[in-house]
C-alpha cells in the first residue's frame, strides 16, 4: 500500500471510531444535583437573562459568549480541494475548533452555511452573531470573501477575521521581516513579487505594504501574467494592486526581485527565474501539496537562499497555526470590536521576534531536535512552541488597546501573560 492510501485510511479511522468527528461540549459548571440544575436552567436561569436584557455586556459576564468563536464557512474555497460544499467543509471546520481550544483555550463552534450569495451569506452570520465573541471565516472563494469579511467588519461589534487571508498575510510577515535581518537588506527597498492573485495573495501584499514594502516595488502576478495597469480584466482587488511597470510575464517580474511569494500553484517558478533574482532571495512557496519550486531544486539552484514553504516536512513552514488561535484569544481577552491592521502587524512582529529567541527543550523534544536557532533553517517558531500563547495573545491585547478598539483594557501584563501560561498545558 502507497504512503496516499495510508495516510487516507488512517485519517479516515481517526475521525470515525468512537465518537464520530473531532470536538465536542463539556459543562462548565456543577451539573450532579437538583440544585445544581435549578441555578443552571430553571427557576435560577432567569436571573442571568434578566442582568443581560438590562445590560447586554453582562453577557460576557454571565455567559461563555467572551470565550467563544464561530468558525463559519460555506465550502466554497476547501483547502486546496476547491468548492467541495459546506458539509464537505465540516470536517476541516471541527480541525480549526480543536486547534482553538488546543492551543488557545478558545471554544468554537464549527457553522456551514450552504449559501454562497455574499448578501445572503452575511445575513445569516449577522442574525447568529450575537452568540459569539468573534468570528473565524474560512475557507470562502474569492472575490466574494473580500466583500463578506468587509460588511461583516463594519457591521458587527466583535472581531472578524478570514484566516485564509490574514493568518496567512501575518505569517509570512514574520517570515518577511526576519527574512530580511538574515538577508540584510531594508523593507521599503526591497523588490517583491507574489503569485497568485486570490484572497491569500492579496492579504499577504496588502500586509507587506502596511510593513514598509514600497507600494513601486510590489509585483502581484495571476494565471494571465503580471496584473498591470494596462489590463482591462481586473477585479477591484488586482486594480488596486496593479504595477504601471511594462513587464508582462512571470519571469520578467522575479529578475532582480528580493522576494518571491508564491500562493498559486506547483512548479511555477523556475530554477532559472530564482537564478536571475537579487542576492539572499527570499522565497515562500506556498502551494500545497507541491510547493512552486520543490524544495530540493530551490536549494541546490541558489545556496544563498532563504526559503519556506507550506509543508511540515521541509524547514520554516508557514502555518497559519502560529498566529489564528492567538489572535483570537488577545481580541477576545480585552474585547476588541475588530481585529485591525495594528493588531495583525504586532502579531507578525511577536511571531517574528520570538524566532530570535533560545529554544526551549520541550520544543527540540517536540521536533526530536539536537539544535534550533535563528537562522536560514528557522525562520519561524514551531508549531508547537508553547510560548506562542503568552507571547503572540498579549501583542494582539496591547495592539488593540493603542489602538482604540479595546473595550476591556489589561492592566497587569504580567498578571495576564502568567494566566495565558496556565491556560492550556505546554504538552499540548
Amino acid at each position: 500500500m502507497d504512503t496516499k492510501n495510508e495516510l487516507t485510511e488512517a485519517a479516515l479511522r481517526y475521525h470515525s471510531e468512537g465518537r464520530p468527528g473531532k470536538i465536542g461540549i463539556v459543562p462548565t459548571k456543577p451539573h450532579h444535583t437538583q440544585e445544581d440544575l435549578s441555578l443552571a436552567y430553571s427557576p435560577g436561569v432567569a436571573a442571568p437573562s434578566l442582568a443581560i436584557a438590562e445590560n447586554a455586556d453582562d453577557a460576557y459576564r454571565y455567559t461563555g459568549k467572551g470565550n467563544l468563536v464561530a468558525v463559519i464557512s460555506n465550502g466554497t474555497a476547501v483547502l486546496g480541494l476547491g468548492n467541495i460544499g459546506p458539509l464537505a467543509a465540516k470536517p476541516v471546520m471541527e480541525g480549526k475548533c480543536m486547534l482553538f481550544k488546543t492551543f488557545a483555550g478558545l471554544d468554537a463552534f464549527d457553522i456551514e452555511v450552504a449559501e454562497t450569495d455574499p448578501e445572503a451569506f452575511v445575513r445569516a452570520v449577522r442574525a447568529i452573531a450575537p452568540t459569539f465573541g468573534g468570528i473565524n471565516l474560512e475557507d470562502i472563494k474569492a472575490p466574494e470573501c473580500f466583500e463578506i469579511e468587509a460588511r461583516l467588519r463594519q457591521e458587527l461589534d466583535i472581531p472578524v477575521m478570514h484566516d485564509d487571508q490574514h493568518g496567512t498575510a501575518i505569517i509570512t510577515s514574520a517570515a518577511l521581516l526576519n527574512g530580511a535581518k538574515l538577508a540584510g537588506k531594508e523593507l521599503d527597498r526591497m523588490r517583491v513579487v507574489v503569485n497568485g492573485a486570490g484572497a491569500a495573495a492579496i492579504a499577504c501584499a496588502r500586509l507587506f505594504l502596511s510593513l514598509g514594502i514600497r507600494r513601486e516595488n510590489l509585483v502581484l502576478c495571476d494565471s494571465r501574467g503580471v496584473v498591470t495597469t494596462y489590463r482591462d480584466d481586473l477585479n477591484p482587488a488586482k486594480r488596486e494592486l496593479a504595477t504601471s511597470r511594462r513587464i508582462s510575464t512571470l519571469t520578467e517580474a522575479v529578475a532582480g526581485a528580493d522576494v518571491f511569494l508564491g500562493v498559486s500553484k506547483a512548479d511555477t517558478l523556475t530554477p532559472e527565474m530564482l537564478r536571475s533574482m537579487a542576492s539572499n532571495p527570499i522565497v515562500m512557496a506556498l502551494a500545497n501539496p507541491d510547493p512552486e519550486i520543490a524544495y530540493e531544486k530551490a536549494v541546490v539552484s541558489r545556496p544563498d537562499i532563504i526559503f519556506a514553504t507550506g509543508r511540515s516536512d521541509y524547514p520554516n513552514q508557514v502555518n497559519n497555526v502560529l498566529g489564528f488561535p492567538y489572535i483570537f484569544r488577545g481580541a477576545l481577552d480585552v474585547r476588541a470590536t475588530e481585529i485591525n491592521d495594528a493588531m495583525k502587524l504586532a502579531a507578525a512582529r511577536a511571531i517574528a521576534a520570538l524566532a530570535q529567541q533560545p529554544v526551549p527543550a520541550a520544543v527540540l523534544q517536540a521536533y526530536r531536535l539536537q539544535r534550533l536557532e535563528f537562522g536560514r533553517s528557522y525562520l519561524i517558531p514551531k508549531p508547537l512552541d508553547p510560548r506562542l500563547l503568552a507571547t503572540v495573545a498579549p501583542a494582539v491585547a496591547r495592539a488593540a488597546m493603542e489602538s482604540g478598539v479595546a473595550r476591556r483594557p489589561v492592566t497587569d501584563w504580567e498578571a495576564y501573560a502568567e494566566g495565558l501560561r496556565n491556560r492550556v498545558e505546554p504538552t499540548k
